[in-house]
């Protein structure tokens, strides 16, 4: 072994607890990818979901959907990287990430659902009540009595509203311009049901849009689990094409949650979540629970034969998680 050879084992083994192979390069692959947790889902897939593409995570709600992003984006803040969490309806519990094993001080939480909260800060007062303003009849009564005399424009005058430019940034519209009027003068809270997750979902895209533009992340979870197939089918097949287009660019992975597959040929892997059997303790405590995940869609998936199709059996995986309190 050479000289220069030797100080590199001796400065990568120096630098190991902080920077694993410090100065060994990584090796070069044509389509990265990431451990999603599950051994045999990984084995199958060669290596995990991909990185720069889009992963489909469909199926029915306790279908497991939730549990592997988790355990895919645990594996990614666990080795230093940052991620970003598009909650559509507010459905995500912290506690139940971190006890996965989710560093929450690199995940991005979006909460498209939640009521903004005023919060306020130490050391600062509220601010001040504006008085009412009096009509200028009323001033120059005033003015007037004491003798003093105001010039004209010191009179309060009516704000002039300025025509508002147009956005630029358009991603996305799931309501007509005839409709977006009438949708935003109404409070959210007695907005109907269908206009309300029309606007989270909305909402959710663009910010999706923006995270991918803005680069930095390696995983965007854009979870539309909660939201209903008949809403989720309405998002333009362009703004999945422009996800996929920016993902490659920036090397991140996007997972999106959702009941039905509706990404059609812009996602990479498309993977169907069921429910299996429950695990309980004593029938009162609950301690795991048995999904089974097939494979629906995989873009570059090896080929082996021509001559005959894979059976179920290859295409379907079964894994288990375990709650904390089970031991």
């Amino acid at each position: 072994m050479s000289s220069a050879e030797l100080l590199r084992l001796q400065i990568e083994a120096a630098l190991s607890s902080r920077i694993p192979s410090a100065l060994t390069p990584a090796p070069r692959v044509i389509r990265p990818t990431a451990p999603t947790g599950i051994a045999a889902l990984d084995e199958r897939l060669g290596g995990g979901l991909p990185m720069g593409g889009i992963s489909e995570l469909t199926g029915p709600e306790c279908s497991g959907r939730t549990s592997l992003a988790l355990s895919f984006v645990a594996g990614l803040t666990g080795a230093g990287r940052v991620c970003a969490w598009v909650d559509v309806s507010d459905a995500l519990d912290p506690e139940s990430a971190a006890a996965i094993g989710v560093d929450l001080e690199r995940l991005l939480w979006i909460r498209c659902g939640a009521q903004p909260q005023q919060l306020a800060l130490p050391g600062i007062l509220e601010p001040a009540v504006e008085p009412a303003r009096q009509p200028p009849a009323a001033a120059a009564q005033r003015t007037s009595a004491s003798g003093n005399f105001a010039p004209r424009c010191a009179e309060p005058q009516p704000a002039v509203r300025r025509k508002s430019r147009e956005r630029v940034f358009q991603p996305v519209r799931l309501t007509s311009p005839r409709e977006e009027p009438a949708v935003r003068n109404i409070p959210a809270a007695k907005r109907p049901l269908a206009v309300r997750e029309y606007s989270c979902l909305d909402q959710a895209l663009r910010v999706a849009d923006l995270l991918l533009q803005a680069g930095g992340f390696s995983a965007i979870v854009l979870d539309m689990g909660s939201v209903a197939p008949e809403f989720a089918l309405r998002v333009p097949l362009a703004t999945w094409f422009r996800y996929r287009a920016a993902a490659e660019r920036t090397q991140a992975s996007v997972l999106l949650l959702t009941q039905q597959a509706c990404t059609k040929s812009s996602a990479g892997v498309v993977l169907h979540c069921e429910a299996g059997a429950i695990f309980s303790q004593g029938n009162a405590v609950f301690t795991g629970a048995e999904y089974r995940v097939e494979i629906a869609r995989e873009r570059f998936a090896p080929v082996t034969e021509f001559s005959r199709k894979p059976p179920q059996s290859e295409r379907s995986i079964r894994w288990q998680s375990h709650s904390s309190w089970a031991g």
